[in-house]
């Protein structure tokens, strides 16, 4: 799953993109390999500054209507990384299959909004909000906890009629360093739960924490972290660096099959 940032505040400016650049990235990931292209409007890094539904629909109706004009969906499979009922409607009117959800379907209209279009539901764990979630997160259970919420939202998912859903940790978000190597370590456990597991990592702080990196430098860690999860049971990895993941897991592969 590569990533497109259609914003200016994304923690790593190598994947902000607009309007026809935001083409081009597209056009390149196909080629380099992404099976899945995931496009938000509004960043989600800590103590990201809040935005309204009109500004994040403004930000990426210019993406969506290239993408639905070129039947760029044909190609690939989009992402619509966003909680806002209204962006989401427009991405999926766009010819989006996918609804990356960062607070885990909280919203009912979501729920309603993925069941209507059969569209695939992405239910990620956060504690908190971009703009609390580490402010000293705790947990009694890490792996427990995250699990039984994972759980709960996938009844709730599944009595709004959702039948396509996809399981995302939340790595880093409202975690500490050892909370997000106890979940990827713990991949297995979520596996029960018998749903597609998603790991983002890619070039994230947990990796300056265990080696001082700046965001730029961070491809090595991404990989390494990335690989363990697959290793561990993930099946999709949401990656800035499309070319560079598909190269490795097909050597990754070419080991056990």
């Amino acid at each position: 799953m590569g990533i497109i940032n259609a914003n200016d505040d994304s923690f790593y400016s190598g994947s902000r993109f607009k309007d026809s650049n935001a083409t081009e990235a597209i056009i390149k990931m196909i080629e380099d390999g992404a099976d899945i292209i995931d496009i938000g409007g509004v960043s989600s890094r800590p103590n990201a500054p809040i935005v309204s539904k009109e500004e994040e629909l403004q930000r990426v109706n210019s993406i969506y209507e290239v993408i639905a004009k070129e039947s760029l969906y044909n190609k690939v499979k989009f992402s619509c990384d966003s909680y806002e009922p209204t962006v989401i409607k427009r991405a999926l009117d766009s010819g989006f299959s996918i609804v990356n959800d960062i607070t885990g379907l909280e919203n009912d209209e979501v729920c309603r909004l993925c069941a209507s279009y059969n569209a695939s539901a992405v239910i990620m764990h956060m504690q908190g909000t971009p703009q609390t979630m580490q402010d000293n997160p705790e947990y009694s259970d890490i792996v427990d906890d995250v699990y039984q919420f994972l759980m709960q939202r996938v009844q709730k998912a599944e009595s709004f009629g959702v039948k396509d859903i996809i399981l995302d940790v939340g790595i880093g978000f409202g975690k500490t360093l050892e909370n997000n190597l106890d979940l990827i370590r713990n991949l297995e456990n979520f596996l029960t739960l018998d749903k597609p597991l998603l790991v983002g990592a890619s070039r994230k702080s947990m990796i300056n924490t265990i080696v001082p990196a700046e965001t730029e430098d961070r491809l090595a860690g991404t990989l390494a972290i990335h690989l363990e999860a697959k290793r561990n049971g993930a099946s999709i990895l949401r990656v800035h660096d499309v070319k560079e993941h598909f190269q490795a897991l097909k050597i990754q592969d070419a080991f056990h099959y």
